[in-house]
């Protein structure tokens, strides 16, 4: 699979400009001025940072073929610096994941699933083929 041909963070880089050149994948205009977690002080600062993160959401999708925003907000939370108080982990933004999948359903990388009763499938998101052949292609 070429997706595990590259080191991680280079094949991320890769998608994130491959992302880049489809229009549906555009940065909101609210996106500048939000954190990507409330343990967070700072605004995020990186120009790719939109990219870069729908490129880590597709990887993670792909990799655990099931994700939703819940368990995507935990992998993507940090410990918050309280002063003199124990660090406390919070979840990331739940907002910045939600639009990310919804933009790519919109292209059609991915779909929505329920849970179905009786089976251990959960309830999330899905890559479509397309999406598959999209990440594939990826070089």
């Amino acid at each position: 699979m070429p997706v595990y041909d590259f080191s991680q963070q280079e094949y991320n880089l890769k998608l994130a400009e491959a992302l880049k050149k489809i229009p549906e994948f555009k940065k909101p205009e609210w996106a500048e001025f939000v954190k990507s977690s409330p343990g967070k002080e700072r605004p995020i600062d990186d120009e790719d940072f939109w990219q870069k993160r729908a490129a880590s959401i597709l990887k993670q999708i792909y990799k655990n073929q099931v994700r939703g925003v819940n368990r995507l907000k935990t992998k993507y939370g940090t410990k918050k610096n309280r002063g003199m108080k124990p660090e406390k982990f919070r979840k990331g933004s739940g907002k910045i994941i939600r639009v990310i999948l919804q933009q790519s359903d919109k292209v059609g990388f991915t779909e929505i699933i329920s849970s179905q009763k009786g089976t251990r499938i959960k309830a999330g998101r899905k890559l479509t083929e397309k999406g598959k052949k999209f990440m594939e292609d990826v070089k």
